[in-house]
């Protein structure tokens, strides 16, 4: 395969795995932290996606500070709504929110809500109803497209949004656009709510086969490999829309977590926030 020259390149060449291993240690901690202000939240769906959402703002988003403040030259969609954590911890280490922000983390007073919300700062659709983000990533790709503005569309989805019709609709007009600035990433952790995907939809597998035949360019990672997610996306073609597939697990970094449907929507109590920071700890030594 011939790999696409893209003007993400070099800073996708500057990767470095312990200092990525590290974020989202630190990113899990703080997920856990903000767990303990609220009740209802989603910490395992967070969990799983972490990688990937680290990635996309350390290695693909490209910075342009614009009046001491940092934006982005190319755009985020977390179509995966309920996955906002990640993408909350990740946009207050950088800066775009504040300590104060996630501390009004689903309260009266605070602009974060259980999923994006657009306006707030960095936040650019409202999403978390399933099945709405890559059409909207569509949308902007096209866009940019008929500008020949040379920006990105980074798209994050989880994998129960693809039995939304609405999901492939957007992937074939993609691929009838040949929409080459369209990145999108699938969650691939086998649960929906509370039921595994393979055990209710078995005809959902294999993924890649669909996606492929949508005219889609794709292959197929290990979601929590940070190095291996790089590289697959500095692989591409450049030449249609192109998807990675993450297989990853859903609370993952936390034994109890792991696989474990209920954490779709529970929160620790504080006997179990102590285990999980002090299974976290152990990984980070």
């Amino acid at each position: 395969m011939t790999s696409v020259q893209t003007a993400h390149d070099s800073v996708l060449d500057t990767f470095d795995v312990s200092t990525a291993r590290k974020r989202c240690l630190m990113y899990r901690r703080r997920i856990l932290e903000i767990s303990q202000q609220v009740t209802a939240l989603h910490v395992a769906p967070a969990f799983s996606c972490l990688e990937m959402v680290d990635v996309i703002y350390h290695q693909l988003m490209r910075p342009d500070s614009q009046a001491g403040q940092l934006v982005y030259r190319d755009s985020f969609l977390m179509s995966k709504g309920h996955g906002c954590l990640s993408q909350y911890v990740v946009l207050e280490d950088i800066g775009v929110l504040s300590r104060t922000d996630l501390e009004e983390y689903c309260t009266p007073i605070g602009q974060l809500g259980a999923h994006p919300d657009y306006g707030v700062p960095g936040i650019e659709a409202s999403t978390g109803s399933l099945g709405h983000g890559m059409g909207i990533a569509t949308g902007m790709a096209y866009a940019d497209q008929i500008k020949d503005d040379d920006r990105s569309t980074f798209v994050l989805i989880s994998d129960g949004e693809l039995q939304e019709g609405s999901t492939w609709e957007a992937m074939m007009m993609a691929a009838n656009l040949k929409l080459r600035n369209l990145v999108a990433f699938v969650d691939l952790n086998d649960f929906g709510g509370l039921a595994r995907m393979s055990d209710g939809h078995p005809a959902f597998y294999p993924v890649l086969d669909k996606i492929r035949a949508f005219g889609w360019e794709a292959v197929e990672v290990n979601g929590h490999d940070s190095a291996s997610i790089v590289q697959a996306v500095k692989s591409r073609t450049g030449k249609q829309p192109y998807m990675l597939v993450g297989k990853t697990v859903k609370g993952k970094g936390v034994s109890f977590m792991e696989h474990i449907p209920i954490w779709h929507y529970r929160s620790p109590n504080p006997e179990e926030y102590a285990q999980a920071l002090s299974e976290l700890a152990e990984v980070s030594e």
